[in-house]
């Protein structure tokens, strides 16, 4: 210890209470000029002084840490002497700046990995000493020893406030977190929310981000078995409250939760309609509980995204895809889909084969999409979007020589020959291409608005991972708020006024039918229609091509009696929507309507279901939804002749669904709906 910092503890000690002092063995012993933080205002009752009283050390500490904030550092327990129960108990304690004392060298380990975690303490020798005392039989705490002397430069009052001591969350902010956490919003806007609330500016919370993402960290951090109960406890509460809650899981040989999968009501009730087509998305995981997450969703009739379940599994195995399919089949009553899109998991596809053999089994495009930075961002460097823009071009060409053609070029212009991923990505393109593929269903899944949307689904309750037992709860939360924000739009697509672009009698009639997505789908052929010659071939066979070729085309088949079309293109089978060539057919054969198979019921409007499906639903029954069907066209037309009104209608509407949706629905009138759908 330096001579000058000798004098100073000397000149600020009790002569009462003489001892030697030692904060630290390896203290440094630098000199270093004295504090001139210390305010001449400053009232002397704010400075620690040589018998200075306090009742407990608790608030000698407290009274120590307000000082030192003032000045611009932080401060910590040191030593002791004593200790309660033993003797004469805790005698004295010492309070020392956050930079006393010098971090010890360890010793170097070659079998395990040292941390190079860097240390503020530079050997700092401000400290306070206080002693524990009787006075008329009552105990108190005294100032002994006191010096303000550092070595180090001091921070400014809004440098201050980063410091770790000075960093609290109270329980108040807590609860708020934890409760902002549920919802799936990310830390950043946890802040810039709380910001607001306490009205404050931007960074000067008593907290930081850090603290925030590691109070979320902490509070993750359970027993992993407590955890699994509390999860199936959660689960049976929802299943009590809500009998059409579905859930299922697996206990390993150890008594310890392997394998849940769950779905809810409405997700049931929208499989029964729009699970003809699924993503099965396995690419995502629980960071918190390093769990493989697995999410089913699909697409409504309005073009968006809808959720039919969740499965957490133990290990990616083709033992643990199998449990987690047949759990799947069993919440959606044994009813398979389609189509089922998946990423390259060669486990997954083992499994589909075996449990949903009937299904159709394809890569999803833009699953594999996602892996492209890993692949190619190396071996491209900045001409990775050109050629990312450049694949997307060729996935989109009609025919499959077309693509053989410019894929050959694109691999030659990019130097790409002994890239191992290209071989993938040729598969899954011939895969796309071929005839049988694409006569199965895919409702215009493998667009890339789609998968944004979907994926931007998924993140919102990934980011909202606080405990393994609450996360049911949190996907319900995403849930619940996709469904109103879609139900939002839904309004809004539906209160647009339709502009007709052929003034073809079957637009008209579409546009009554279809939702205004899949009208907008089928409008789109109808436009394209009109530039295409169709010739006939034989009785019922035409062929259909586009007015500046001679040669090749498409294979139509008509068949008026039972008003069957089907053409060698394949789109309808492929997304539901009639195609351009099939449209010039029914134009060249003097069809006014489309034929009612081919508007299908997962595209239409609700108030545009086929009659049958009311009339085997009972009278009273039936009269009621007819009713309310009139209700629902008379509520559009009303609301949509001014902008207040659409408000009101919105705003009510939004309120009554949210009531509708909770009101549970008994298992009778789900298995009605799925007799309905059929």
């Amino acid at each position: 210890m330096s001579e000058e910092a000798r004098h100073m503890i000397e000149a600020y000690d009790d002569p009462s209470d003489q001892r030697s002092l030692s904060l630290d063995e390896t203290s440094s012993t630098e000199e270093s000029p004295e504090d001139t933080r210390l305010s001449l205002e400053t009232s002397n009752d704010a400075i620690p002084y040589i018998g200075q009283r306090f009742v407990t050390h608790d608030a000698a500490y407290e009274f120590y840490s307000e000082f030192a904030k003032r000045c611009g550092f932080s401060i910590r327990r040191h030593r002791t002497e004593g200790k309660d129960g033993v003797g004469k108990g805790l005698t004295r304690r010492y309070f020392v700046c956050h930079r006393a004392g010098n971090t010890p060298i360890k010793a170097s380990n070659e079998s395990k990995p040292q941390r190079n975690r860097k240390s503020s303490r530079c050997g700092c020798q401000a400290y306070l000493r206080i002693s524990k005392s009787m006075d008329m039989g009552v105990s108190e705490w005294r100032v002994t020893g006191f010096a303000n002397h550092h070595n180090h430069e001091l921070l400014e009052p809004n440098q201050v406030r980063f410091l770790p001591a000075y960093r609290t969350i109270s329980e108040t902010d807590r609860n708020r977190i934890f409760m902002f956490a549920k919802t799936g919003i990310s830390v950043q806007q946890m802040m810039r929310l709380m910001e607001l609330e306490k009205c404050v500016e931007p960074g000067y919370l008593p907290f930081t981000e850090k603290d925030v993402r590691n109070l979320l960290q902490s509070f993750r951090k359970v027993d992993q078995d407590d955890d699994s109960i509390d999860l199936l406890r959660m689960c049976k509460n929802i299943k009590d409250k809500d009998p059409n809650f579905r859930y299922e899981f697996t206990i390993d040989t150890n008594n310890r939760l392997e394998n849940i999968a769950w779905s809810y009501a409405s997700s049931i009730q929208a499989y029964e309609v729009y699970g003809d087509a699924i993503v099965f998305d396995t690419t995502h995981r629980l960071t918190a509980f390093d769990m493989p997450l697995g999410i089913w969703v699909g697409m409504n009739n309005y073009g968006m995204p809808c959720f039919f379940g969740c499965v957490l599994l133990r290990e990616e195995n083709t033992r643990s895809f199998s449990w987690a399919l047949k759990a799947f089949l069993s919440f959606m009553n044994g009813k398979a889909p389609q189509t089922i899109l998946t990423d390259q998991n060669m486990c997954l596809k083992e499994a589909i084969a075996v449990d949903m053999p009937t299904t159709k089994h394809a890569l999803c495009i833009w699953l594999i999409v996602a892996k492209f930075p890993s692949w190619f961002n190396a071996v491209l460097g900045e001409r990775y979007n050109e050629w990312k823009a450049e694949f997307y071009r060729l996935y989109n060409l009609e025919t499959i020589e077309d693509f053989e053609l410019g894929w050959r070029e694109m691999v030659n212009a990019f130097g790409l020959h002994t890239n191992r991923h290209i071989g993938n990505l040729f598969a899954l393109r011939t895969l796309w291409a071929l005839p049988y593929l694409r006569s199965h269903f895919f409702a215009g899944m493998t667009t890339t608005g789609q998968s944004k949307s979907i994926n931007a689904f998924i993140q919102r309750f990934l980011s909202a991972q606080t405990r393994l037992a609450h996360f049911v709860e949190q996907v319900a939360v995403a849930v619940d708020f996709k469904d109103q924000a879609g139900e939002q739009q839904t309004m809004q697509q539906n209160l647009q006024n339709i502009s007709l672009k052929t003034g073809a009698p079957m637009e008209s009639h579409a546009a009554t039918v279809l939702t205004p997505y899949a009208f907008s789908k089928l409008q789109e052929e109808l436009v394209l229609a009109a530039h295409y010659a169709s010739f006939q071939l034989e009785e019922g066979c035409f062929l259909v091509r586009h007015h500046t070729k001679i040669d090749g085309g498409r294979k139509v088949i008509w068949v008026p009696r039972e008003e069957l079309l089907s053409c060698s293109c394949h789109h309808f089978e492929f997304s539901g929507i009639l195609c351009r060539h099939a449209l010039r057919v029914l134009s060249t054969v003097n069809c006014f309507q489309i034929p009612d198979q081919y508007l299908l019921i997962r595209w239409r409007r609700v108030n545009a279901l086929p009659t049958k499906l009311i009339q085997t639903t009972p009278g009273e029954h039936a009269e009621r939804v007819q009713a309310l069907q009139s209700m629902a066209s008379t509520l559009i037309t009303e609301s949509a002749k001014s902008k207040e009104r659409l408000d009101i209608a919105s705003e009510q509407l939004s309120i009554l669904l949210s009531r509708i949706r909770d009101h549970p629905i008994s298992a009778q009138g789900i298995r009605e709906m799925a007799h309905k759908s059929h």
